[in-house]
């Protein structure tokens, strides 16, 4: 069995990383055969609250090859399974200013599930980019010094 493992890079030069959850995925059957092919993108994908539950808009499934007149929108609104508590958590968390829930992660658990690392964010201001962007060039300059 591959081990797949989907993620969203930009989410941590972006964000500010607060909270984090896993959450099941609601999939239809050519969409869970095409991220097991690992045709999946959650690069521009971000969540939302309906009605007391968490959607994930802008993730990108590729239709299935083999799939006939039953394959899906490769760009739906996906449901993601949370418990009661940690959905009223992110609800009540989300009405302050700032914060959004963003995806970092795809990945298939060891029951053969898909599931979602999901993560309670604040976007980054530039400064604070620039200041990653330097912290991670001194890293790896010390780096370079002691391997020589």
């Amino acid at each position: 069995m591959s081990k797949l493992d989907i993620k969203n890079k930009r989410a941590r030069f972006e964000y500010e990383l607060l909270d984090d959850f896993t959450a099941g995925i609601v999939l239809t059957g050519t969409e869970i055969k095409s991220i097991r092919n690992g045709k999946a993108s959650i690069t521009e994908a971000y969540c939302v609250m309906k009605k007391g539950e968490l959607y994930i808009r802008n993730m990108y499934i590729a239709e299935y090859d083999a799939g006939s007149y039953n394959n899906h929108n490769p760009k739906r609104d996906r449901k993601l399974l949370l418990n009661k508590t940690e959905l009223k958590k992110l609800e009540r968390k989300l009405r302050d200013k700032g914060l959004t829930v963003i995806a970092s992660k795809l990945f298939i658990n060891n029951k053969n599930l898909a599931k979602l690392n999901v993560h309670l964010a604040k976007g980054k201001k530039l400064h604070d980019k620039r200041h990653d962007l330097k912290a991670k060039a001194t890293k790896r300059d010390i780096d370079r010094a002691m391997k020589r």
